[in-house]
């Protein structure tokens, strides 16, 4: 509920606004909850113009009540369905990325969280024309990689140079720098500013977890609160804007069964829709690994479960480079 000042609604002017905040009634919600005769009498205020004020207030800013069939249909004119380029994938996320929602990739260190963000936001530029933005918290894009993944999927310079500028890159170093880039995007599109690139369509933050750990523990009590505060402007982006967000996340141990889960806890795993997995497995002697990925969250799946042909040879030479992009779907 917003603050009462003057104009808010018709009939509260800037004196009537004074002698309520003498009265201690300074918000939407006060005025609401507060005995209107005590109001009066406390505020020298006809009580008649205050029960027409609420009145009025409580119009023009509680929610309507919608019936379930009204939410399907509004979810269903709202909602995009956005490949990822990697068929496996696509298969897992029941079609691909969602508007809407916030999509999690968790995984070790190496287990292709970085290389997963690069394959889906060349894919989102070049094959489905849309506009990124990438904000890249740990040091893992770059742009010769960007320009490979690309490269695999055409040999066209003109096509490649106008998938790179759809691409818009952040680099940032703590939390406040990533919520300063997330709110400056949500008032470029609240306001319906667009700019040569276009209305972003897909926000990928690799990773939340490299913001976030260093506020979480010990003295500081702000942290969690700074991590609601993100969680806020990503789903804002998502819900209210029809984006697709990919954030990721590193694994951590438990300090009591000792068992491998997502950091960040129990608070933050209510905020992504779906959450992946990445794991690396040794593949045999030959010095080789796989790499698979497995649905532990999603509200549409009937159940989770791992999904092995999402796998790729990773060595490190050329040709198994080419062999990774297309076992992605990527070229």
């Amino acid at each position: 509920m917003g603050v009462l000042k003057a104009g808010l609604c018709p009939g509260l002017t800037e004196e009537m606004v004074q002698l309520l905040r003498s009265g201690g009634i300074r918000t939407v919600v006060d005025l609401a909850a507060a005995d209107l005769e005590e109001v009066a009498q406390k505020c020298g205020l006809s009580y008649k113009a205050l029960v027409a004020l609420r009145r009025v207030l409580l119009a023009q800013f509680s929610a309507f009540p919608l019936n379930g069939a009204d939410v399907y249909e509004e979810v269903k004119t709202s909602t995009a369905i956005l490949s990822t380029g990697i068929g496996s994938l696509d298969k897992l996320l029941d079609a691909g990325l969602y508007t809407g929602e916030v999509t999690e990739i968790v995984g070790g260190p190496g287990s292709g969280k970085t290389q997963l963000c690069l394959c889906v936001a060349a894919h989102m530029t070049h094959s489905l024309q849309q506009n990124v933005l990438y904000v890249d918290s740990n040091g893992g894009l770059t742009a010769s990689r960007l320009l490979q993944l690309l490269q695999a999927m055409t040999q066209d310079e003109e096509e490649q140079a106008a998938a790179l500028q759809r691409i818009q890159v952040a680099h940032v170093f703590d939390i406040f720098q990533m919520l300063e880039v997330l709110q400056d995007l949500r008032d470029t599109v609240a306001k319906q500013v667009m700019g040569s690139s276009g209305i972003v369509k897909v926000v990928v933050v690799d990773s939340v977890t490299a913001v976030v750990s260093p506020l979480m523990g010990g003295q500081q009590r702000e942290g969690l609160a700074l991590m609601v505060q993100l969680a806020r402007e990503l789903k804002t982006l998502a819900r209210d804007f029809g984006m697709a967000v990919v954030v990721t996340n590193h694994l951590t141990r438990d300090r009591d069964s000792g068992r491998v889960k997502p950091a960040l806890g129990r608070s933050w795993s209510f905020v992504p829709s779906t959450r992946i997995l990445l794991d690396t497995k040794e593949a045999g002697a030959s010095g080789s690994s796989q790499r698979t990925v497995c649905l532990t969250k999603s509200p549409r799946q009937k159940y989770c479960c791992p999904l092995p042909p999402s796998t790729w040879d990773c060595r490190s030479t050329q040709a198994d480079q080419k062999r990774c992009l297309t076992l992605w779907g990527s070229t």
